[in-house]
């Protein structure tokens, strides 16, 4: 494609954020807060439908089809004006940055990888995988209070990650450079150099100080952790076995969820099953987490954020007077913004 892209692809909590911070930070790569331009291009019901839609999705996807059918060159014509909308976007992005390569980080695109490889086949794909277990030890320690039912009813991060992930790796569909966030940490210098090899741009150990580079764009993204520090740090490699050591109930529901996760997919991320439990036997057994124990201004208030929105929904649900209430000041709040 004419214009350059790279796709940073993970699990929420896996250091994506910290590693497009990382890569943003170079001279020729522009990155910033999430675009989610991709995943809703996959759900407009040719490669797969969304579960709900303002207008009937079974039918246009019908609809779509059968007109794709009817061109020229029927699936390729399609892939062109999605590959098209893409060029577009990431290049209007790119002009007047003084940069080469857009870098996409939105988490979300690992669950439509082989959608995203039919339309940008000639993009950069960087992989960045984590301990499962951390991943979701952080994610509900994070945003869930360290409710762990909780965090997992309100999204299965690992069910819905890991096959996806590795699904991608073993088919290998396009080209990608694969890192693990423990790898990462550990020697940032050999992985960031690893990374511009493969995006064919000058090496720049210097962007690990990422803080010192430039200041985050505000928008949709994760900032937990990442305004803890000004470069890489091995802190949170292995902290969540220090906790679960203290929480056996937790360890528990966490091996409940790894027993229905395929060993085959856990190996093809780098942590096959017969090590996964290893850093049980070596962590620290600090004290278990406060509930709710604050790091910074900053990042409570982007959790709290999060939080409220969750447990807002909760009630939401619960309730058919409060769902009444929410419609009629929406309606409300609808005719009052309408221009005419």
């Amino acid at each position: 494609m004419a214009v350059h892209v790279a796709l940073l692809v993970g699990a929420p909590r896996s250091g994506t954020t910290m590693l497009e911070r990382v890569l943003a930070s170079h001279p020729s790569i522009l990155g910033g807060p999430e675009p989610h331009l991709l995943t809703p291009l996959a759900h407009l019901g040719v490669w797969s439908n969304v579960q709900k839609a303002p207008y009937d999705h079974i039918i246009a996807s019908m609809g779509q089809k059968d007109f794709i059918r009817k061109l020229p060159r029927q699936d390729e014509d399609y892939w062109a004006a999605c590959r098209a909308y893409c060029e577009v976007l990431y290049g209007r992005a790119l002009q007047g940055s003084g940069k080469s390569i857009y870098l996409d980080k939105t988490p979300e695109n690992a669950t439509i990888l082989p959608f995203i490889a039919k339309v940008l086949p000639e993009a950069k794909y960087i992989v960045l995988t984590r301990h499962p277990v951390a991943v979701f030890c952080s994610f509900a320690q994070s945003f869930f209070g360290g409710d762990f039912a909780r965090a997992h009813a309100h999204d299965p991060i690992l069910q819905r990650y890991v096959p996806a992930l590795a699904s991608f790796i073993r088919a290998k569909p396009v080209g990608f450079i694969h890192v693990r966030y423990e790898d990462f940490v550990t020697h940032p210098d050999d992985c960031v150099s690893s990374i511009y090899g493969y995006l064919g741009v000058e090496d720049d150990p210097a962007t690990l100080d990422y803080a010192s580079r430039a200041a985050p764009q505000a928008g949709l993204g994760d900032p937990l952790g990442v305004r803890r520090h000004t470069r890489p740090s091995t802190e949170s490699l292995t902290k969540w076995a220090g906790e679960l050591r203290q929480m056996p109930e937790k360890l528990r529901f966490v091996q409940s969820l790894v027993e229905r996760l395929d060993p085959a997919d856990l190996e093809t991320l780098g942590y096959p099953l017969d090590t996964l439990w290893a850093p049980l036997d070596t962590a620290t057994s600090d004290p278990p987490p406060r509930r709710g124990a604050a790091r910074d201004w900053g990042s409570t208030k982007y959790a709290l954020e999060r939080k409220a929105i969750v447990g807002g929904r909760e009630i939401v649900r619960r309730s058919a007077t409060l769902q009444r209430w929410i419609h009629t000041a929406r309606l409300a709040c609808d005719v009052l913004l309408r221009e005419r």
